[in-house]
This record gives structure tokens, C-alpha cells and sequence, in this order.
């Protein structure tokens, strides 16, 4: 476990999801001889989100599976109504991005303002020194800097999503499973019993449980259809709304061309979708804005370093240049080779081997 530094006579407060990565983190907590609690919080009603009569979402069925592991470990455990706070700082903002042509990537989102704000707040009102959450993320704690290091498991890796966390923040947390894979989580779990050993692993947004965000933002944002073009400025077909696309989609377009056509900008002011041949999506050049140092502090203005960057999630690292512009603002260069399909409003997030170095948001 990372965070050996922390006692275990001190009390953790488990971030419960009712899955079995968190179940499996509770359980190495308690075998190491911590003070464990479990807490869950409800972030959506049941079926927002979903078609008229869908069936209820995960915002009852997580709570009475993490209840479950609770009594089967013994340790307490709290549910806490979050809808508000997650509506107002998660779902509300996501609309709002796609509405202004990006595509935003929610679970940065709620790491930063919704999951750690309140598992601290629950932990200081309930007497816990740290927090815990079934990541498959490394914590090392250097001096008085925290830095996060990717997961050791190949392909299992969950970091890139925690770029937005304050130093603050980390000095309260342990990742037990950052040296597990989720084969070994699941031979733990089911060794112990734990009543969660199977779930499936979900792969949606956790409010979009049917995972077409399309049909999400048609419930919430007016459909506002204008022309499609491509880069030569011929039409060739009609939108339904800019937000109901996003940079580097192929499918579900609705026109017809002898070669492929992707999505690679939008006109926000002509209401215009511009699509054009795969080698158009590549960029070289990027800004990245809204910038949170990790593992460093922030180097001075027009300094250069050599790093790897993710563009998206679970995309392949990238040798690049990082040049600082500014405290929260940097320019990145990608070899003239790798050049990526960049979608803005998502993050970019630079490493230096499995360390995290720092994150922000692409413009």
C-alpha cells in the first residue's frame, strides 16, 4: 500500500462506490490494522439520464452494494446525498462545455469539486485523519510534496484522471491498490467473500448509465441544426446541433462522400460543423490552460521540459516539449511524426515516467 509513512492507528474514511476495486481497498485498509469507515455518496437520482422507463440508475443500486461490503467487514457505514453539489459542479458545467463546442471530461470534474471536497468534508466530521479510494494510482510522499505516480499494473492505470487534485488534498489520501491488477483484486475479493467480486466493471459516465451522451444533452439542450461543410466550404448535409458532436467523430454524421470525413472544428458563431479528411485532425501545437502542478511546483515563465502527454484518456504518451507560459497556462509541441486528433475542452496531462508532472485543460 502507498502511504506507508501514514499509522495505522490513525482512522480512513473509504470512499465507497459499491464496486469491487473500493470494496478491495476497504479490505487491505482493515487487514493492514487501520480504523476503517465506509462512506458513499449518492451524485444522481434513479433514471436521470436515461429513456423514459429506463430502468433505475446507479444511484440506488451502488449504495445497497457498498452497504453490503460494509456489514460484511464490520465497519461503519454512511450514505450522503450529494445531487445537489454534483448536479451544480459536474452535470450543469458538462452541458454547459459541449453547449460551447468542447468536449468535456467529466470525472476530472468531480475528482477535483465534487469526490475529494466531500469525502475530506465527511472525514474531518467524522474523526478521520485520511481518506481512501479504490484508484489504481501510487501516492509518494517526498518531503513536503506529494506527487502521484501511474498505477503499476500495464493498462491499469487511473492517474490521468487525478491531475486536478491540490497538494491539500493528496496529503490526506492512500491508493491501496496501486501496485494490484484487477485480476488480483478480483482473486482478493472473492477469496474474502466480498459480496461485490463480480460486479462488471462499468465502462459509462456514471450519469449517462446508458452511455449515449447524444441522448443526455437532448434532454437538456436545445437543438439548434445548421449546415455541415467541409474545409474546401461545400455543404454537404445538415447538423442537429453542434454539442451533439464532438472533434474526431466519424459516425453518425449523415452525409455521404467518396472517403471518410471526420469532425475537426466548429464554427461557433455560423453555427457550422466542419468536417474534412482524417490527416486535418492532427495538430502539433497545443495550449493548455487552466494548468494544476502536481508533482512539482510550477516552473518559471519560459521554462522547457522534456515530458510525456496523454491527450485524452487511456491514449498512448507522447514525447513532447512543455514550454510555461504562465502559472496556469502552457504551450506543448509534439514531434512532427506524432502529430494527434485533439479535441478541446478535454485534458492533456504530461508525465515523466510513471510520474505525474501536471494537467490542464486543452483550449
Amino acid at each position: 500500500m502507498h502511504g506507508d509513512e501514514i499509522s495505522a492507528t490513525e482512522r480512513v474514511l473509504v470512499a465507497m462506490s459499491g464496486g469491487v476495486d473500493s470494496s478491495v481497498a476497504a479490505l487491505l485498509l482493515k487487514e493492514r490494522g487501520f480504523d476503517i469507515q465506509g462512506v458513499t455518496f449518492r451524485f444522481v437520482p434513479p433514471r436521470q439520464g436515461g429513456r423514459e422507463g429506463a430502468p433505475a440508475g446507479p444511484a440506488t443500486h451502488h449504495v445497497d452494494r457498498a452497504e453490503a461490503v460494509c456489514r460484511h467487514l464490520g465497519i461503519a457505514h454512511h450514505v450522503i446525498d450529494c445531487t445537489e453539489r454534483f448536479e451544480r459542479m459536474v452535470i450543469g458545467p458538462f452541458c454547459e462545455r459541449y453547449a460551447a463546442g468542447l468536449t468535456p471530461n467529466p470525472c476530472v470534474l468531480c475528482n477535483v469539486f465534487v469526490k475529494w471536497p466531500s469525502v475530506i468534508e465527511a472525514a474531518s466530521i467524522l474523526g478521520c485523519a485520511h481518506m481512501a479510494t479504490g484508484h489504481y494510482a501510487r501516492i509518494r510522499r517526498d518531503g513536503a510534496r506529494v506527487r502521484i505516480l501511474r498505477g503499476s499494473a500495464p493498462g491499469k492505470d487511473q492517474s490521468y484522471a487525478l491531475y486536478g487534485l491540490s497538494q491539500r488534498a493528496l496529503r490526506q489520501t492512500l491508493f491501496p491498490l496501486g501496485s494490484m491488477t484487477k485480476e488480483d483484486v478480483r482473486r482478493f475479493a472473492e477469496q474474502a467473500g466480498l459480496p461485490t467480486w463480480d460486479t462488471r466493471e462499468s465502462q459509462d459516465i456514471c450519469f449517462i448509465p446508458e452511455g449515449d451522451y447524444r441522448v443526455f444533452l437532448g434532454q437538456r439542450l436545445p437543438a439548434q441544426p445548421g449546415p455541415i461543410q467541409d474545409t474546401r466550404g461545400r455543404i454537404l448535409g445538415t447538423h442537429r446541433g453542434l454539442a451533439f458532436y464532438t472533434i474526431g467523430q466519424r459516425k453518425g454524421l449523415g452525409i455521404a462522400a467518396g472517403h471518410p470525413l471526420y469532425v475537426i472544428g466548429k464554427d461557433m458563431e455560423k453555427n457550422l460543423l466542419i468536417v474534412g479528411p482524417k490527416q486535418e485532425l492532427r495538430k502539433r501545437d497545443l495550449l493548455v490552460a487552466d494548468v494544476n502542478w502536481v508533482s512539482l511546483p510550477c516552473p518559471a515563465p519560459g521554462s522547457r521540459l522534456e515530458v510525456e502527454v496523454e491527450v485524452r484518456y487511456r491514449t498512448t504518451p507522447l514525447p513532447a516539449e512543455l514550454r510555461v507560459r504562465g502559472a496556469d497556462t502552457v504551450h506543448i509541441r509534439l514531434p512532427p511524426e506524432q502529430h494527434q486528433a485533439v479535441a478541446p475542452g478535454q485534458s492533456a496531462v504530461w508525465y515523466r515516467g510513471d510520474v505525474l508532472i501536471g494537467g490542464g485543460i486543452i483550449q
